[in-house]
This record gives C-alpha cells, sequence and structure tokens, in this order.
C-alpha cells in the first residue's frame, strides 16, 4: 500500500542513497521549489549520497553551469547522471553503429561539438546516418506538425533515431512542454527505430548505482513526479519509489504541487499504469 508523505522527513533514515528527478521535483523549470534548498543541506549534513538522475537531454557539464539560475548548489550532489549523457556516451562507443553524421531536432545548446566523439551534424536527411532527438528547437516548443514531414522522410531513408529524453513532456512553471519523447512515440507508430536513453530504461539507474558505490538497493530512494519514468523506472531497477502527485500528474489529480490527491484519483492512476508507488509525497522537502 503506498504510504502518503508531507515531506521526507519521516523516512530518510531509511535510505542511504537518494536518485532525485529535476524537473518538477527539485524545480518547476524556473526555480528550486522552496523546501529544496533546505533538504538537500540536510542530507548532505547526514552523509546520505544524493543524485540527480534527470531525463533532461542535455549533457551533464552544461546542466551544471545552469544549477546556480535554479537556486541550487552542485556541493549538495554527489553526482548527476543526463539521459543527454547517457546518449552522447552510447554514440561516443558507438554502442548502436558505426555512425558519422546526425540530423539534429533540438536546441544546439542541449550538445557540445560532435567532433569530439568522431560526429557531425548536418542539416540534410540525405547525408545523415540517424537522427538525433534531444527535444524542441528556439522557443521550447515541440511543433510536431512541422515534424511530420521531416520524420516522415527519415523514415523512408530507414534512418534510425536516438531518443535523447523518453519524457513525452515537462512542464515549466504553468507551461506544459513537449519532449523529444512524443516525438520518439511518432518515430516508432511509423516504423522507425528508436535507441531511447533515460529512464524509465535501465542503463541509468545502473550508471547512478555504480557511482553511488554499489550501494544495498533496500536503501536506496528514487523520486520523481512522472509514473511513466520515475516511478517505473525505479520499480524495474529494483528500488523504492516516492511519487510527487502535483508535477507532471497535478491536473489530472486535481493536486497542485504541496498537497495530495483524494485516494480515489491516485488509485486510478495506479490503475492506470498497474503499479502503484512506495511512497506519495507532497513536495519535496523535509
Amino acid at each position: 500500500m503506498t504510504r502518503a508523505l508531507q515531506g521526507l522527513g519521516p523516512v530518510v533514515d531509511r535510505y542511504d542513497v537518494f536518485l532525485f528527478d529535476m524537473w518538477g521535483c527539485l524545480h518547476d523549470g524556473h526555480k528550486a521549489f522552496a523546501g529544496v534548498p533546505d533538504l538537500l543541506a540536510r542530507l548532505r549534513a547526514m552523509g546520505k549520497k544524493t543524485i540527480a538522475l534527470s531525463n533532461a537531454p542535455r549533457r551533464v557539464p552544461i546542466l551544471r553551469t545552469q544549477l546556480p539560475g535554479f537556486g541550487l548548489d552542485e556541493r549538495d550532489f554527489l553526482a548527476f547522471v543526463t539521459s543527454g549523457e547517457a546518449a552522447w556516451r552510447a554514440l561516443a562507443r558507438r554502442a548502436h553503429g558505426p555512425w558519422s553524421r546526425y540530423f539534429h531536432i533540438g536546441m544546439d545548446g542541449n550538445l557540445t561539438d560532435p567532433a569530439e566523439i568522431g560526429l557531425a551534424e548536418t542539416s540534410a536527411l540525405d547525408d545523415a546516418d540517424f537522427v538525433f532527438a534531444t527535444g524542441a528547437a528556439g522557443d521550447g516548443t515541440l511543433d510536431m506538425p512541422a515534424l511530420q514531414p521531416v520524420i516522415r522522410a527519415a523514415h523512408a531513408r530507414g534512418l534510425p533515431m536516438v531518443c535523447a529524453n523518453p519524457d513525452l513532456e515537462v512542464l515549466r512553471g504553468e507551461q506544459r512542454l513537449l519532449c523529444a519523447g512524443t516525438l520518439a512515440l511518432a518515430y516508432e507508430a511509423l516504423g522507425g527505430t528508436v535507441h531511447y536513453h533515460g529512464k524509465p530504461h535501465a542503463g541509468v539507474y545502473a550508471w547512478a548505482l555504480e557511482l553511488a558505490g554499489h550501494p544495498d538497493k533496500t536503501r536506496v530512494l528514487g523520486v520523481g513526479d512522472a509514473m511513466r519514468t520515475d516511478v517505473a523506472g525505479a520499480r524495474a531497477a529494483g528500488i523504492d519509489q516516492a511519487f510527487i502527485p502535483g508535477g507532471i500528474h497535478g491536473e489530472a489529480l486535481q493536486a497542485p504541487m504541496g498537497t495530495l490527491p483524494s485516494a480515489e484519483r491516485m488509485a486510478a492512476l495506479a490503475a492506470e499504469f498497474g503499479f502503484a508507488p512506495t511512497y506519495m509525497l507532497a513536495e519535496l522537502r523535509w
């Protein structure tokens, strides 16, 4: 049975390692939630291991530069794991194929110089070995109608896609934005091949647990706001889950951040996904 919590304080002693989602968990896309800095500082003082495990489609060095803007202190984290970094590392070791040129759908700021790993970006699908989907471009919106001809052309050429963010959508403040996962699902619907990196897939959990020193999994807690990625991924990795209903599911659950949904609405959400989280957490605070 899912246990309802207002904050993490009552269960902190049960865990040594915390894997925190970022958007909708640590911050709202603009700033850290009010209780987060205090919680992170307390966990660090207790000697807990805190890892940011994010489906951000950008590389870790880029993410680090963004932390002060969210009001987060890098010293509060043992390590950072992002889906963007996982995808980059897989491409560097040619995990999916001996490719050299990609067509990018996403913001240039998500990536560093592709020459570092022997790749080159091309603006023409005819010259590409694969499509690299990191998300939206320009103003942060993913224009699916405009991208349909692009992915149809890519599929016609038989290009595989590497998806650096399996999330379908994300909240930036009150704005709901589509993510690369939505594009990847559309590509699969056409019959295209997609290689995913990030939650809920096992690779990022294995990496995070390695960085934490291969802890006893019963002493690890995954925290996030998305049932499809955060909760499902933690369950598959064999660790407990703390679900924040006020994030991506807040509107459907009629539970603004800082509140908990009715038992009936939470039961319906759990039935929809076929599982329930270990905890239901009103917000990330002590």
